[in-house]
């Protein structure tokens, strides 16, 4: 059972600098010594890379949308065994959720954790007004309970000082002043910040440097005393969660190998997907695309999860044994679980460039970005999903597919057209899900893998 406290860090809307408060301090403790477990609320997969460097430990998602709202303090638990403190990074505004509904806020995860929320503030431009600022967001939800704030881009320290008499007004702690350092930006492009995958020791190099800023300029101790323990409860447990979607199969046949892609061009993965297929009893062996020659050896299924392979197209294309081997994988009828960036690989080509041609389509990036929460029903049966299965699922991309469905799509939503391509054993989309709110999918992709194998000659 955790033991750990949590506190949640968040902003009043996007672009206030929360991810480089939240990770430097999760970088400051773990350098003193404190055992930090790292979250992130909401579908992103960028920012938590960020914070596996400063922590040292996986960077973990929390998402009332994706995984439910029963699972939040279980999935905390089991991310924060053995932690002091679980530093948990919010996702745009405090309030800010799904547009129809706002589910899965910053809000409506911390009341669930009972934990503190610490507010960064972006003080350009403001004075006084601060504390009309923070009145209202420390009154607006009696249930969310705002311990303290840190001011950020503070212009100088007598900016400074009057940013913290006026949060004196309201109550609230100022845990810290945090200046204006233009240097701190890590790179962007259409989807957000470069991965730390991509980054590579440039990535590094930003985490310490937000650490020591925060260090410097945020009282820890202060911010440690405002976390409160987690709820009691039992910890997510893979293994107890694929026990309750029903058998696992025929377990005399030997353990399937399961190839997961990663690496800079497929880094949009979630730490349970691995988890769950391994307790499900898959061997679970890492691919990079973009170095290996071919798929591991025995391989009898394979999950290709998002990323950029947009920005990896030339090296993804000069791989052609690679790319042979998983069009060869897929005609034999094995799994394949494809999302977002692996649908684009399993196209016939991404922006002219030559890639698997699993499927009978061509993608290509455009200028129009398409993003949100989609509640989704499957259309068609696949090794993952049965027809009419509903789950929650987040669509994030600047790319087409051509067509956007095959003959057997894969899903269907209010409001959208079919989407996505289910033929063989394969399941590939647009949509990202998360595994352990569909722990059903994994059992039955590792099952299917298990009756793959055992038609293949030793």
């Amino acid at each position: 059972m955790s033991t750990a406290r949590a506190l949640v860090v968040a902003a009043p809307s996007s672009g206030s600098g929360k991810t480089t408060v939240a990770t430097g301090l999760m970088a400051a403790l773990s350098r003193r010594g404190t055992r930090v477990a790292p979250f992130k609320i909401g579908p992103d997969y960028i920012d938590p890379g960020y914070h596996t460097l400063a922590a040292g430990r996986p960077g973990r998602n929390l998402d009332v949308v994706l995984q439910g709202p029963d699972r939040l303090g279980p999935l905390a638990r089991h991310g924060a065994r053995d932690a002091d403190v679980a530093v948990v990074e919010g996702v745009m505004g405090l309030f800010d959720g799904r547009i129809a509904d706002g589910a899965g806020s910053t809000a409506q995860v911390a009341a669930a954790l009972g934990a503190p929320v610490v507010l960064v503030v972006d003080v350009r431009g403001q004075s006084r007004s601060l504390a009309a600022l923070l009145h209202g967001f420390r009154s607006f939800d009696p249930s969310v309970q705002v311990a303290g704030v840190i001011l950020n881009r503070v212009g100088s320290d007598r900016h400074a000082g009057v940013c913290r008499a006026a949060a004196e007004e309201v109550g609230l702690p100022v845990l810290g002043a945090v200046p204006r350092r233009a240097e701190l930006a890590v790179p962007s492009r259409h989807l957000g910040l470069v991965t730390a995958a991509e980054h590579g020791a440039a990535a590094t190099a930003a985490v310490d440097a937000m650490a020591a800023l925060v260090a410097e300029h945020v009282d820890l101790d202060a911010v440690v005393a405002a976390a409160r323990p987690l709820p009691g409860g039992p910890a997510w447990d893979p293994a107890a969660e694929l026990a309750a979607t029903g058998p696992a199969g025929d377990t005399a046949v030997p353990r399937p190998v399961v190839a997961l892609a990663g690496g800079p061009a497929f880094g949009f993965g979630y730490a349970e997907h691995a988890e769950l297929l391994a307790a499900a009893g898959a061997e679970v062996v890492a691919v990079d695309p973009l170095r290996d020659p071919g798929l591991p050896e025995r391989a009898s299924g394979l999950v290709l999860p998002g990323g950029f392979p947009e920005e990896h197209v030339g090296a993804l294309g000069d791989n052609a044994p690679l790319r042979a081997a998983v069009a060869a994988l897929a005609a034999s009828g094995a799994p394949v679980h494809a999302e977002c960036g692996g649908l684009l690989y399993l196209c016939r080509e991404l922006d002219g460039t030559p890639m698997c041609g699993v499927l009978d389509a061509d993608a290509a990036m455009t200028p129009r970005l398409t993003l949100g929460y989609r509640d989704a029903v499957a259309v068609s049966a696949s090794p993952l999903f049965g027809a009419g299965e509903r789950v929650g699922a987040h669509e994030f991309h600047r790319c087409a597919v051509t067509p956007r469905a095959g003959t057997a799509p894969a899903w269907a939503w209010r409001g959208g057209q079919p989407e996505g391509h289910v033929t063989g054993g394969v399941h590939a989309s647009f949509l990202h899900t998360h595994p352990a709110g569909t722990p059903g999918a994994v059992a039955r992709f590792v099952a299917a893998a298990r009756a793959h194998a055992a038609t293949v000659p030793a």
